[in-house]
């Protein structure tokens, strides 16, 4: 029996567009529509439907918000997609990546690409509705009815010893986030192959906007205009890795430079094929407050953009200022237990294990 793909659209009406583009995508499909969470929804497929106006707010959307992030496990089991309409150019993305990362820490996967964004004029879809040779609002409802697919199809990828490739830009030394992973380390090294490459030391050139017949020939040779450590260490990691671990400092609200710029490298290796099969995790550590912007940009970088999938609850969140603070934290041996013990859930696949 196929699945059934359970829709959330807060709010009780809905732009004629929006309302289009939905029904379009479940024509065909099993489906129930549901207004607000009501309870926990434990092992669906769930497609979240938002309609933003023109100031790019939805009073029910931010009600739906506040339930995932005060139940924790309620989306336990789920995956998960996210379908944005927007009257305006601004506040789509913003608002999706809000709303996976809530549903992420609820418990919920999202495969790669898990947004469909529509601005007010569609104009985000020029590129693909002159590729399909159709119109914005044809391409827009082409890409909503492929993720509704994409959500009901996918079906995490399992390992018999994951590898996995952890990549930072830190200093051993005083690293907070480096000290956390270490312990993680500890606890995954007997059951996966893992991988580190630092981009502190040396350049690491940013990507500048080659153009995309350039981008796409030297992505098809696992290569880059560019070159150094991406193409030499990073470019292969990736290929062979079954999960990418992100360290990240919070910086200023952000990704360390060059691991942001490590991001955007990859996207020639990107346009040669797709990373739909390997798992995203993060270790983000503020030294205030804001790791959530950074586990935000994690998302829309990786998942969003990049296609990377999004395992439940893919990120540890610690807060920790003083150099050797973030292993000393209340409770963190716990987190760093649960933190690996997820990696571990999420990529190994139990029935390949040698019996004892």
């Amino acid at each position: 029996m196929s699945q059934v793909l359970t829709v959330l659209c807060p709010g009780e009406t809905a732009p004629e567009r929006f309302v289009r583009t939905l029904e379009s995508a479940l024509e065909g499909r099993r489906s129930q529509v549901r207004s607000r969470l009501e309870g926990p929804l434990e092992g669906r497929r769930v497609l979240f439907a938002v309609s933003l106006d023109e100031s790019g707010v939805n009073p029910e959307f931010y009600t739906l918000l506040a339930q995932l992030r005060t139940h924790p496990g309620c989306l336990r089991g789920c995956v998960g997609g996210v379908l944005v309409d927007g009257s305006g150019d601004l506040y789509t993305k913003s608002a999706g990546r809000e709303l996976v990362l809530a549903a992420n820490l609820a418990g919920c996967a999202f495969p790669g690409r898990s947004l469909v964004e529509a601005s007010g004029d569609l104009r985000n879809f020029t590129v693909q509705a002159k590729n399909a040779g159709g119109s914005l609002e044809e391409a827009y409802r082409r890409a909503a009815a492929d993720l509704a697919g994409r959500v009901l199809d996918f079906a995490p990828p399992r390992h018999r010893r994951p590898s996995l490739l952890v990549l930072h830009a830190s200093s051993h030394r005083t690293s907070n986030t480096l000290a956390l992973w270490s312990r993680c380390r500890e606890r995954l090294e007997a059951s996966c192959g893992i991988t580190e490459i630092g981009l502190r030391n040396g350049t690491l050139a940013d990507c500048a906007g080659c153009p995309y017949t350039a981008c796409l020939h030297f992505g098809e040779r696992g290569d880059c205009f560019y070159g150094g450590v991406m193409v030499e260490e990073v470019y292969p990691a990736i290929r062979a890795a079954d999960g990418v671990v992100l360290l990240c400092p919070n910086y200023n609200d952000a990704l360390p430079a060059n691991l942001t710029a490590a991001v955007n490298r990859l996207t020639a290796l990107y346009r040669a094929g797709p990373f739909e099969n390997t798992a995203v995790f993060a270790v983000v550590v503020s030294g205030y407050s804001g790791g959530d912007i950074v586990a935000s940009q994690v998302v829309s970088a990786m998942n969003m953009n990049k296609g990377f999938w999004l395992p439940p609850g893919f990120c540890m969140l610690e807060t920790a200022n003083d150099a050797g603070t973030a292993v000393r934290l209340p409770g963190i041996e716990e987190r760093l237990e649960a933190f690996s013990g997820n990696i571990l859930d999420q990529l190994l696949d139990v029935a390949k294990l040698p019996e004892n």
